[in-house]
């Protein structure tokens, strides 16, 4: 049995070991020996937070190898991948940014373009993607790492009425506000991988795997994803191509 360790002493630990690698081992790692990338996106109101360390203890007793979740820890992966302030981290989020405002910015130096901003994101997605044993969660990170055989998607949904219910176990806010900004946030994404990667977020084709929430207690909706990425059983094979192919095709469109 892997022994039980915080999912944020995990994802520091993950992002510390492989960041010492040398370039050529980090290479060789891809080619010979990628874990499975499991990608969830979600409407919001689903929480992922319980499911995700559902998954990461079954997968690491499975695979007998450490897994991690990233999500906002994903994005503190980005800033110190690329040296970027913590002040520009509102930036990387799934929120829409006016033109007008984005372009101030960019002439006051205030951040970066957020064309680059995106791409360098997307670039710390796929590298988590191709080293395997992950699972990352919202961002595009689906659409990303879609050319990738080691990668698997799956797409949380359940009805609106059940999501208010969902949401207002953890907060203290009326139902009318948390169908409003559970409505906000879902357009938030959707705006977002359309802006980005011109994809229908709702579109059922670039998932493995679409589930109604509302149908599943926890230990099934974590026994169901578990075993369909079992039963797609990904050889070990080289993506180094694929990333080259995939890192040309990301067109970012603000």
């Amino acid at each position: 049995m892997i022994p039980v360790v915080s999912a944020y002493a995990k994802a520091k630990n993950y992002v510390e070991y492989h960041s010492q690698l040398t370039e050529q081992e980090m290479i060789q790692l891809k080619k010979k020996n990628p874990g499975v990338t499991l990608t969830i996106s979600r409407q919001s109101g689903i929480d992922t937070n319980i499911l995700c360390t559902k998954l990461d203890e079954n997968f690491s007793d499975y695979y007998q190898t450490n897994w991690v979740y990233f999500d906002k820890e994903l994005f503190e992966k980005v800033i110190s991948d690329h040296n970027l302030p913590p002040r520009i981290q509102k930036f990387l989020t799934e929120q829409k940014v006016p033109a007008f405002s984005q372009m101030l910015n960019e002439l006051l130096g205030i951040h970066p373009p957020i064309r680059k901003l995106i791409h360098k994101m997307a670039s710390t997605i796929l590298n988590l993607a191709e080293i395997g044993n992950v699972i990352l969660i919202g961002r595009g990170a689906n659409v990303i790492s879609a050319n990738l055989k080691n990668a698997y998607h799956v797409r949380l949904v359940a009805p609106l009425e059940e999501r208010i219910n969902f949401y207002l176990e953890t907060t203290d806010v009326s139902r009318e506000r948390a169908k409003k900004i559970l409505l906000n946030e879902d357009e938030n994404r959707r705006d977002f991988l359309f802006r980005t990667f011109k994809k229908d977020i709702d579109d059922p084709l670039i998932y493995n795997l679409t589930i109604n929430v509302s149908k599943y207690n926890l230990e099934e909706l974590t026994k169901t994803i578990f075993e369909a990425v079992k039963v797609k059983q990904y050889k070990r094979v080289d993506n180094n191509t694929t990333r080259v192919k995939l890192n040309s095709e990301i067109k970012v469109n603000i």
